[in-house]
């Protein structure tokens, strides 16, 4: 490593003459730090806002956003075991403003309480069948839903139920969510200002 000017803040800067790399001795800027990935994670699954976070953290929110979307493309979706019970609803919220509904369909897992299927977009068939397809190829012994007529056209008849009490643990599951996230909830201001981030953050929230 030899010298390499410097910074604009006048920090001594180094590159490397076999890879050719540059860097700084000490970097200042706390967004380097080893566990800044944890702790954004962290915070994001306590539902806090994008400039809380970086209030918190002490980095630029631009900084905040590009960690959560990069984290985010390293969640896989969980395995999903064969002949298991489901239960499926949706949850209506509002991107950029609030004219502009979106809605959140997940599946949870009947026994573990996991959602192990979710996806976003307006309330139809397509946005409906990205959840159920997840499903069916899992074999599912039983699924729940509330009595939105599109299920009837796109779950078997054998596998289908809708029955008092069949959808308990997701309506208290949306209770949850709508508690934890302040994008979820009901009367607010903090809902997503892009779907892209939206996604990202139920992918943490969901399965980290």
């Amino acid at each position: 490593m030899i010298k390499y000017g410097k910074t604009k803040s006048g920090v001594q800067r180094y590159i490397c003459r076999v890879c050719g790399k540059t860097r700084v001795e000490n970097y200042v800027y706390l967004a380097y730090k080893g566990d800044i990935n944890q702790n954004i994670i962290q915070l994001t699954k306590e539902g806090l806002g994008i400039r809380s976070t970086a209030r918190i953290l002490k980095i630029s929110t631009t900084t905040l956003l590009k960690r959560i979307v990069s984290i985010a493309k390293t969640i896989n979706q969980p395995i999903i075991s064969k002949g298991k019970t489901y239960e499926v609803d949706e949850l209506c919220t509002y991107i950029r403003h609030k004219k502009n509904y979106i809605w959140l369909v997940y599946a949870l897992e009947k026994n573990s309480k996991t959602v192990v299927s979710f996806n976003v977009g307006k309330r139809t068939n397509k946005t409906l069948n990205r959840v159920l397809e997840t499903l069916k190829l899992s074999e599912a012994k039983k699924i729940f839903t509330d009595r939105l007529k599109n299920y009837r056209y796109l779950i078997d008849e054998k596998q289908h139920s809708v029955k008092r009490f069949g959808t308990n643990h997701i309506e208290r599951k949306n209770l949850t969510f709508r508690t934890h996230l302040k994008r979820l909830n009901r009367r607010t201001i903090c809902f997503s200002k892009s779907l892209v981030i939206f996604i990202a953050v139920l992918k943490i929230y969901f399965w980290f």
